[in-house]
This record gives structure tokens, C-alpha cells and sequence, in this order.
């Protein structure tokens, strides 16, 4: 028999069988404001979904109002959901001898931060009902912690992982140890993050992404005082810039800077204004547009540079933004 390829987490800008999103639940989570957030849940799958098959799910009870939001160009299945963070409650996919595997997290609501009676099983059952095989990781974590390049090499953020409210008595060399084995990743690199200051604890993809091998765009604050955000940008790029990835490249890095705080359309208190929280999909990608005009057509060309042949989608999500998250966060590739 021929051997089969090793246990590997693929790169978001491999090809897709399907994204998966969430349709928010809960009035406890969102109060006045989930009428609004799924709007933008629809305005996000129907833009995917010309791209790619998107799969919606949906608390049994809202499923046929779901279906009425987003169209016939949209997959609604009837499976129990708390809130709309698909990257985070659906299992990371990896291709482990000649399948495509899903790796369960153990999602825990972001060490026990927001309710999850439903969002806790999303990973079993997804699975199960299509027909994926599942592979339960010995650590607590979500899909938004963990950013590849494809080819071996992990960025993650420690205060999102190493952390009691999610592996208690866990050092970063168990962590990493079970990283590589249950991912199939080779080399992870360990970048501070910022404990406590939001409901991730700092997850990767607000912060830094791979745009390809080697190459990686980083959030970069607007400019004026200093913050635990900006002050975690600087510790990324000094971390990265004295790296190597699993190939052993050193690390292009490009600023991907945010909007003017004043211009954005957005607001709130956890409204997260950062473009590395893109989504590359089959022939797109897709990131958000903030109302700073000059910002949104600036982070635009960099992506468009960076990922020639695919058409750049930019879109308004104020409410996903006002609820701490992105494009990214909101939706979950599966190879």
C-alpha cells in the first residue's frame, strides 16, 4: 500500500468544500442589537455563498427564520446554537491520512466567559451529522487561536491558551507538545497575546495572519497612546521578526493598519476594529469596511497584492465588530 501523507493543518487559502456560520440565538447575548447582528450574519453568508457553499446553522426553533434571511443560496440545517462565532465552536479541519478530519477543541465558552449549553456540543455534533470523523484534542481551545501557513508552522497567542481558564496546570511546553500532535503542525511560535482585556484573551487572528508562506500581515493600531493592543502589536512583530517558520524562512511583515477611531461607523465598548480578521474563500476574500474611507481602500490594496486572482469583498459589520469580532470569527472553512 502506498503511505499515506502525514496529519497536516492546511492553509486557509487552500480550496474549500463549504464554510459554516452561525445564526446568533440568544437576546441574553445581544439584547437590543440581534436583530441587527443578523443582518450582518445574512450579508455575510449570501456574499460567501457566491463563492462557495456556505452551511448555516441554526437553532432548530429559528432555523425557518434563518432560511427566510438569507435565501435560497444558503444552507440552513436545524442544529442547537448559542451565539455566531463558528470559528471558534466548529472543530479545526485537518487532513490526516488521505481524509479531512475535524479536531474538537473542548470548547469551553472562552474559558467560561460567555453560556455554551449549546455551543459546547457544536463540534460532536456537526460532525455526526456530516459524516466527518472526529478527533478530540487533549487541550481546551478555539479555532480563532490557532493561524497556519500550511506547511507546518503555528502562530498562536499565549495569554489564549496557557491559561487556567482554559488548560489549568498546563505549561507551554505540554501545550505546544499536544499542538503539534493533535494539528500535525511542526513548529509553533509563541506570541504574548493579552490576558483578560477581551472574551478571547487575545486570539491570533485579531492580530497577525499568513497572507502566504513567509509572509504575514499584522494589526497595526492608529497612532496615539499606547495601549495593551498596540503594546501586543510591537511584542508580535519583535517575536516574528527574530523568527523562523517551519521551513526556516524569515518573516516578511506587513502592517495592516486599523481605521481612524473617529471615522469608523461603528462603536462600543469590545467593537474590534482590525482587518486581519479577513476570510480567504474559494476565488475571494472577504474583510470588513469601517467607514474610514482612506483605511478601508489602504487595507484593500494589501490584500488584493497579496492575493492575486481572488476578488476582494469588503463588507460593513458593525454588529459582528460591537460583539468583540470579524469576518473571521463569524465563520468556519472547511477543507
Amino acid at each position: 500500500m502506498p503511505e499515506q501523507p502525514p496529519k497536516r493543518l492546511p492553509a486557509e487559502w487552500e480550496p474549500h468544500t463549504r464554510t459554516f456560520m452561525a445564526w446568533p440565538a440568544l437576546e441574553s447575548v445581544w439584547g437590543e442589537y440581534l436583530d441587527e447582528v443578523r443582518v450582518d450574519i445574512a450579508r455575510l453568508a449570501q456574499a460567501i455563498a457566491a463563492h462557495e457553499p456556505v452551511v448555516l446553522m441554526a437553532h432548530p426553533e429559528q432555523a425557518a427564520d434563518a432560511q427566510r434571511a438569507v435565501g435560497s443560496g444558503v444552507e440552513v440545517i436545524p442544529l442547537p446554537v448559542d451565539d455566531l462565532w463558528a470559528r471558534d465552536t466548529v472543530p479545526v479541519f485537518v487532513h490526516d491520512a488521505g481524509q479531512v478530519v475535524g479536531v474538537d477543541l473542548n470548547f469551553n465558552g472562552w474559558g467560561g466567559k460567555q453560556t455554551r449549553d449549546h455551543d459546547g456540543a457544536v463540534g460532536r455534533n456537526l460532525l455526526e451529522r456530516f459524516g466527518i470523523a472526529r478527533i478530540q484534542a487533549p487541550f481546551v481551545s478555539e479555532g480563532g487561536a490557532l493561524e497556519t501557513d500550511g506547511e507546518g508552522t503555528l502562530l498562536v497567542t499565549e495569554s489564549s491558551i496557557v491559561n487556567d481558564n482554559r488548560n489549568p496546570g498546563k505549561s507551554r511546553d505540554q501545550v505546544e507538545s499536544e499542538l503539534k500532535q493533535a494539528l500535525g503542525v511542526e513548529k509553533v511560535i509563541w506570541l504574548a497575546g493579552v490576558r483578560g482585556e477581551d472574551v478571547t484573551d487575545a486570539h491570533v487572528d485579531a492580530l497577525v495572519r499568513f497572507v502566504a508562506p513567509g509572509i504575514v500581515v499584522l494589526d497595526t493600531a492608529f497612532p496615539g497612546e499606547p495601549d495593551s493592543w498596540s503594546r501586543c502589536s510591537d511584542q508580535a512583530r519583535a517575536v516574528l521578526a527574530n523568527s523562523t517558520d517551519a521551513r526556516g524562512r524569515e518573516f516578511e511583515i506587513i502592517d495592516l493598519p486599523q481605521p481612524d477611531p473617529d471615522l469608523v461607523t461603528g462603536d462600543g465598548d469590545d467593537f474590534a476594529p482590525t482587518y486581519t480578521n479577513f476570510l480567504v474563500a474559494n476565488g475571494a476574500v472577504f474583510l470588513p469596511a469601517f467607514g474610514d474611507r482612506r483605511a478601508d481602500d489602504r487595507a484593500r490594496g494589501i490584500l488584493a497584492d497579496h492575493f492575486p486572482g481572488r476578488e476582494v469583498v469588503q463588507l460593513p459589520i458593525d454588529e459582528i465588530a460591537a460583539g468583540g469580532g470579524g469576518i473571521h470569527c463569524a465563520t468556519h472553512n472547511q477543507p
